[in-house]
Parts: C-alpha cells; sequence; structure tokens
C-alpha cells in the first residue's frame, strides 16, 4: 500500500484508533474539543456497540462507539460515510437508548445524566439552512419558542468535515488538528510540526500501517476497499438520483422532486450494492438501514 497512515473514516481504521482501550486518550482529546465546560472528560469506559434491548427493535441498534463517563455522561459517537434517508430520525432514535437506560426500579426522582450523540460525516447536507451550510459544527439541543434552551442534558453535535478546508499551516486549536486529521492522516507521509504533542504523536504511532502485524494489515486493506468502493457507488447514485428528481420536480414540485430524488437515490444504491455482490446483511449494515428494506428491494427486483 501506499498511504503511510490509515483513513480514519475506514471502519477498522476509526475503531483502531478511538474505539481500543490503548486509544482512549485519543477519543477523550477529541470529545473534549466539542464539549461543554461542564461536561469535559478525564474517563472514559467504553460499552457494547449493539444494545441489548428488550425487543427485537431496540437489538437493531448498533453503535460505532458508545461509551460513558466516569461522572456518569453517555457519548454516541458514529461515523457516517454517504447520506442516507431519515438520518436525523436514526440519531434521535439511537439517543433513547441511554435515556432509557438510566430508568431505575422502584422510587426514581427521573433525574438524568447528559447525553450526547456525535456523528462524524464525510459528506454535506443538503437541505442545510443558507446561513450555516458553511459550518463545520452544527449543535443542536431542544429549544423553546424564544430560542431558549429547554433541556441541556441531550446535545446532538454533528461535524460536516468536507466543510473543514485549512492547512496545516493555519491550525490554531486542539479542534482545528482533530479535524485536519480526519481530512488528511492518510495523505501524510510525516507527521506536520504542528501535531507533535503527545496525544498525536501517540496517534501516529497507532496508526502507521508499517506496524501492522499481517491479519491487521489484511482487515485494514479490507475495509478500505469497502470504504471506497461505497463511497463511489453511493455518490454516483445520489447524483443521479438528485438529479432525475430535480427534473420531475420541475413538473411537480420542486420540493417532491427532490423528496422523491433521495428515495430512487437510496433504491438504486441499494440495487447497486446487492448487484456487485453485497448480501442483504452488510448492505443494510453499510447503509445502516432496516435489512427489510433491503430485503423488498432485493425482492422487487427478482420480480422485475
Amino acid at each position: 500500500m501506499k498511504d503511510k497512515y490509515i483513513n480514519l473514516f475506514t471502519d477498522f481504521g476509526f475503531k483502531k484508533v478511538f474505539g481500543e482501550e490503548t486509544s482512549k486518550a485519543h477519543l477523550i482529546s477529541f470529545l473534549n474539543t466539542l464539549l461543554p465546560a461542564h461536561h469535559q472528560i478525564s474517563e472514559l469506559e467504553f460499552s457494547q456497540h449493539e444494545h441489548q434491548g428488550a425487543t427485537a427493535l431496540d437489538r437493531k441498534a448498533i453503535f460505532d462507539l458508545y461509551c460513558t463517563s466516569s461522572t456518569g455522561e453517555f457519548f454516541i459517537v458514529e461515523l457516517q460515510k454517504a447520506k442516507q434517508n431519515f438520518f436525523r430520525d436514526r440519531s434521535v432514535f439511537y439517543a433513547t437508548f441511554p435515556i432509557q437506560q438510566q430508568a431505575q426500579r422502584g422510587e426514581w426522582n427521573f433525574r438524568l445524566s447528559a447525553v450526547y450523540t456525535i456523528g462524524i460525516l464525510d459528506f454535506i447536507f443538503d437541505d442545510e439552512d443558507s446561513a450555516c451550510v458553511n459550518d463545520v459544527v452544527h449543535q443542536v439541543q431542544l429549544k423553546n419558542q424564544h430560542n431558549q434552551v429547554f433541556y441541556d442534558k441531550l446535545t446532538f453535535i454533528y461535524l460536516t468535515l468536507p466543510n473543514f478546508t485549512k492547512t496545516e499551516d493555519e491550525l490554531e486549536t486542539l479542534q482545528d488538528k482533530w479535524f485536519f486529521l480526519f481530512r488528511h492522516l492518510h495523505e501524510l507521509d510525516q507527521i506536520p510540526l504542528r501535531l507533535r504533542e503527545k496525544v498525536f504523536l501517540s496517534l501516529f504511532e497507532k496508526a502507521s500501517i508499517a506496524k501492522f502485524q499481517p491479519a491487521e494489515r489484511q482487515a485494514y486493506e479490507s475495509s478500505l476497499k469497502y470504504y471506497r468502493d461505497l463511497k463511489n457507488v453511493i455518490d454516483t447514485a445520489h447524483d443521479e438520483g438528485k438529479a432525475e428528481g430535480i427534473a420531475e420536480g420541475r413538473i411537480e414540485g420542486r420540493a417532491e422532486g427532490l423528496k422523491e430524488g433521495a428515495q430512487q437515490a437510496e433504491r438504486k444504491m441499494i440495487s447497486t450494492l446487492l448487484g456487485n455482490g453485497m448480501t442483504p446483511e452488510v448492505v443494510a449494515a453499510a447503509l445502516k438501514i432496516p435489512l427489510d428494506t433491503v430485503l423488498d428491494i432485493n425482492q422487487q427486483a427478482h420480480q422485475s
């Protein structure tokens, strides 16, 4: 492989750098750049990635990273490599699990610990308000009609990393440096001077492909190929679906056309992945959509 360091948008690379016990310092440093002062993390404990809920629907929730701080806050950290329908709905659905998990038997005053859902996006929202369309960090909380925070213990933070365009010489804050690594780690040949800090030196050590064992190297290569193939297919499907939707929108209304375009893009995306030999289970996991949806489209394809 030509790359010296791993791509953090691959499942293997992300888990290697942030999801292992020896990688907690990286995750803590990264999360602390996004959190308010009163919820800064000193220690973390990883929880099960698959939610052991009471129902079959609950057990469909599989998190990229799910952890709890030493002071009780809950954190869901999700990589999102491509656009999909109902992405926000999925974020809200996932946030309900750590909320329900806090319920106590017997007498309980309903006091809850804070829950943060962090989505690391390798794409740009199409439907953002023009005032924030170029923002990297999108923070969402429940507010009232006067734009006052009604409940400060449930926060969604989305990172639109394609919007981060700072060069190495422009990096000023710790947050800048983390965003730069997400965008460019796999392109680097050496450690930049501005990243020669303890936490980043540790990360570069973890991310060095040359130091992988043969099994790790093979796993990473498979993960990288999967990421590249998936991104290429999905980007193409979304572009084609959106174009078809806009064309229809000129006749039936632009908003309805865009909605239909997104639906067509998802159907085409699923059909293309299945046609490339991926199993329905793998497609559902990759796109983070219900397996039943994939099976229905697969069945329709065979009937047509």
